[in-house]
């Protein structure tokens, strides 16, 4: 099962037969997902199984838009992965519009008489400004193994379309936002942002927000003509601006592309964020405040650099290779607040924000656009070098290894507790659920092996792209159930038989023990 990503073509792999022999993909992608993110096999076969899908796609603008193992997997990886990311992103904005109860109807049919049709108009528009704002502005929280797939869905889209050149941005927002943001603000309490079902009103005002946020993050060339509501199409036009459509591809090329900043298809610098700043002068002997300088900061997918002021040439470049870390630095080495370190190979660059979250802010996407670097620290010094020596552990030279471990990445990153046993039962009892449809596939393997026709209509839900190979897979895969079922039946015979009736473990009236009698007088009648 686990090395599905390596069968070719993925279609006669194991997790893809579990795939097209339940009834539900949902049933398969639940235990499939969550035994490949237990073994951190994840990213190579769904790479490889939409790669596949990718390739059968005839029309760009249907790319990964039906219920397909690709895109419940997908789906569920996001659930899995990324309930930390929408926490962060969406919350404290549901909270608000749950709690406030603003009058947010812009269906003149629905409208309360007691209410203004403008006045709900604008609400909803800064309703949703902010929350679109909150989204494209969160790119630096979404967990790496996201941004991951949503790079390979970006490399296989771009290269089956090359004509399309919107296709690397929709492959991806067809998930983002259509099957992940948009379903949260739908629903809330699905997603654990919410503890109970909206009220109706509410409900009303997050179903239009999400109708929204929908058509800006899908890139449709007509997005009023995408609403089958007038009032809806009219609502659209106060986003109909091109600020919307380059936040949404800046962001996606910022989920789409972190941590693989050195690969040849992304030439283009990426501006991520800048502002005014102080550092701390470097190469000088003496410290204290005069070798504080404001700065203008500027940070794209290429490089950190600073400058005199906004507009001037760089004064200092620092690749985004030589960044080693990103760390906090104690308030003690110069007796200020929000200061953080940005660590190169030759020394460490002191830098003071102008508040704990920008700090924040610049600590998490210098983080973020790092953290696949090959020579990333393990360690770090959490006080600077003064006066001969570190602060923090008293050692003398300045190239002494860091004393405190690094804080390793971003809380969006969050290792997931999965049973990989348990999902690997779920999975043994799906395909002996199933056995018939295997054996059905089996046959249809063998009739299209022979026959050069058409298939036949029992066989024709099955998507067999290498019979031969296909066939292989199923003998493997019904064998082994067999072997298991069998083992299953040897083992509730043999402690059937050493069981001693009366004993402490089993007392005499026990209504679960005698339950399993009857199992077992009724598997001893059978096989006999």
């Amino acid at each position: 099962m686990l090395t599905s990503a390596n069968v070719k073509p993925v279609s006669a792999s194991a997790a893809h037969i579990l795939g097209e022999v339940c009834r539900e993909k949902q049933e398969a992608a639940i235990p499939l997902v969550r035994l490949f993110l237990h073994y951190g096999n994840i990213l190579p076969f769904l790479s490889a199984v939409a790669h596949a899908e990718v390739n059968r796609t005839q029309d760009p603008n249907t790319i990964f838009r039906g219920n397909s193992l690709t895109s419940k997997c997908i789906d569920e990886t996001m659930k899995l992965a990324g309930n930390h990311y929408l926490q962060v992103t969406l919350r404290c904005m549901i909270d608000e519009i749950c709690t406030d109860h603003k009058p947010c109807e812009i269906d003149p049919v629905k409208l309360k008489e007691s209410e203004n049709l403008e006045t709900n108009r604008e609400n909803l528009r800064q309703y949703v400004d902010r929350i679109f704002n909150m989204i494209t502005t969160s790119g630096v929280r979404c967990p790496t193994v996201m941004c991951d797939i949503f790079f390979s869905l970006r490399e296989s889209a771009a290269t089956r379309f090359e004509v399309d050149q919107d296709v690397s941005y929709t492959a991806v927002s067809s998930f983002i936002f259509l099957r992940f943001f948009a379903p949260a603000i739908l629903s809330p309490n699905l997603f654990q942002l919410r503890p109970h079902h909206p009220d109706p009103a509410t409900s009303r005002t997050l179903t239009l927000i999400s109708k929204t946020i929908q058509t800006l993050g899908s890139l449709a060339k007509s997005k009023s003509a995408s609403f089958k509501e007038t009032y809806m199409a009219a609502f659209y036009d106060y986003f109909n601006e091109q600020k919307y459509g380059d936040a949404v591809k800046n962001f996606l090329d910022l989920i789409s592309s972190s941590g693989r900043w050195n690969q040849k298809s992304i030439e283009t610098p990426i501006m991520l964020k800048e502002g005014f700043m102080i550092k701390r002068a470097q190469g000088r002997n003496r410290f204290g405040m005069k070798n504080f300088k404001k700065r203008w900061f500027r940070l794209t997918n290429h490089e950190f650099t600073y400058h005199k002021t906004k507009g001037e040439g760089a004064l200092c470049r620092i690749p985004i290779e030589n960044i080693l870390a990103v760390e906090r630095l104690e308030e003690e080495s110069f007796k200020m607040k929000n200061m953080f370190q940005v660590i190169q190979p030759e020394r460490a660059l002191y830098i003071q924000a102008n508040n704990c979250v920008e700090a924040r802010d610049w600590i998490d996407i210098l983080t973020k656009v790092s953290q696949c670097n090959r020579k990333r620290l393990s360690t770090y010094h959490p006080s600077a070098y003064l006066n001969g020596h570190w602060l923090c552990c008293k050692m003398s030279a300045d190239t002494e290894p860091g004393c405190t471990p690094c804080t390793g990445g971003l809380p969006a990153n969050i290792q997931l507790d999965v049973d990989g046993d348990r999902e690997a039962e779920r999975i043994y009892c799906l395909f002996s659920t199933n056995m018939n449809k295997l054996v059905n596939m089996q046959e249809a393997c063998g009739s299209r092996s022979v026959y050069d026709g058409p298939e036949q209509e029992e066989y024709s839900c099955f998507l067999i792209d290498d019979p031969r190979e296909t066939y292989k897979t199923l003998r493997v895969i019904i064998s082994s159930v067999q072997t298991l079922e069998q083992q299953h039946t040897k083992y509730k015979r043999d402690m059937f038989r050493k069981t001693k009736i009366g004993s402490q473990d089993h007392p005499i009236g026990d209504k679960s023990f005698q339950c399993y009698i009857h199992q077992q007088s009724e598997s001893s009648t059978y096989s006999i």
